[in-house]
């Protein structure tokens, strides 16, 4: 029976939304067991119907999907696929969501503002689900957001592993694009063989979305060979200003690495035009064609999202997958 694996008397079923079938379809390779058929259309209205065209009864469900354009679509179809399987019986539930939906509205900037975040770790709770994964998300405190075990991956082995075959590990920097994401990027230092660490120091308006300045360079980047990481890439406006910061101050060359690419209009173009040697990201979205360019590189996270699925399934740990970056 597709999507579905069993051991013992446990049965693992692996189902997907519609968003990025082609990211839940290698899940299933590597699993060895392929997608659970699902019958799923909208409505006129734009309501969504889902039903699951196998039995759950018992089994171990994960209820894969990317949250892309439209994001509000996708999540509602998440849940009702979340609120499905919960009714037809299934004995556990993880909502696998590599790009956590709402991840940047993590706390409040300014008085009367949500915190989206935990809104819809709320829903997911509420749906029924009795765990959530995902990888690489914005901000770490949204692991408490969810009243459950949350699996929180990280991406970084996949990145570093292509990135050192990349640069000059001698003469490389590994720079964070601001302050707050420091933390990550001495991760990424000590996995390049404790490189040097730079930063670029900006301000960002709280009151416009996706608008942030690139001001300065923090650290030596002088003639070194930089490699530029963050956790996603939206419109590109702030990482093609690092790169063009970074060649002010001197850098010889710059390799952007990000978990999600987003990449919003104008994203494209400014990432082919700022100067880049190359852009790195994971598939954890889906990347159209028409957000394609020379310089973008996608590695596939299907092998980490499976491996962490297995020993979920399996009541291992995750945590072993990541020993030493986490």
């Amino acid at each position: 029976m597709s999507g579905l694996v069993a051991s013992g008397e446990k049965r693992l079923v692996l189902v997907s939304g519609r968003a990025h079938v082609d990211l839940a379809n290698q899940v299933g390779e590597h699993l060895g067991c392929g997608v659970s058929a699902t019958t799923a259309y909208d409505f006129a209205n734009g309501e969504i119907y889902v039903r699951f065209n196998e039995s759950v009864r018992g089994a171990d469900v994960f209820v894969l999907q990317s949250h892309t354009t439209p994001i509000n679509k996708w999540l509602m179809e998440q849940l009702i696929m979340i609120d499905a399987a919960k009714r037809a019986s299934a004995k556990r539930i993880t909502a696998v969501s590599p790009f956590y939906p709402y991840a940047r509205q993590d706390k409040k900037h300014q008085g009367r503002e949500p915190i989206s975040a935990r809104l819809v770790a709320d829903l997911y709770k509420t749906a029924g689900a009795d765990r959530v994964m995902s990888v690489d998300l914005h901000a770490s405190q949204e692991q408490g957001f969810f009243d459950g075990p949350v699996d929180h991956l990280w991406a970084m082995p996949v990145l570093v592993d292509y990135v050192r075959g990349r640069v000059n590990l001698s003469h490389a920097t590994v720079v964070s694009p601001d302050a707050g994401r420091i933390r990550v990027a001495e991760k990424w230092a000590a996995k390049m063989g404790n490189c040097p660490l730079a930063f670029i120091h900006k301000t960002r308006d709280t009151t416009r979305p996706n608008v942030a300045v690139a001001n300065r360079v923090v650290g030596e980047v002088d003639g070194r060979d930089c490699v530029l990481v963050d956790d996603l890439i939206d419109t590109g406006g702030t990482i093609a200003e690092a790169v063009k910061v970074l060649y002010k101050a001197g850098a010889k060359s710059v390799l952007v690495a990000a978990t999600h690419g987003v990449l919003s209009h104008p994203a494209t173009q400014r990432l082919s035009e700022c100067g880049a040697t190359e852009v790195v990201v994971t598939d954890t979205l889906p990347i159209t064609g028409e957000k394609r360019f020379d310089k973008l590189t996608i590695l596939s996270i299907a092998p980490l999202l499976a491996r962490a699925i297995k020993e979920v399934f399996e009541d291992g740990s995750v945590t072993s997958l990541f020993d030493g970056v986490a």
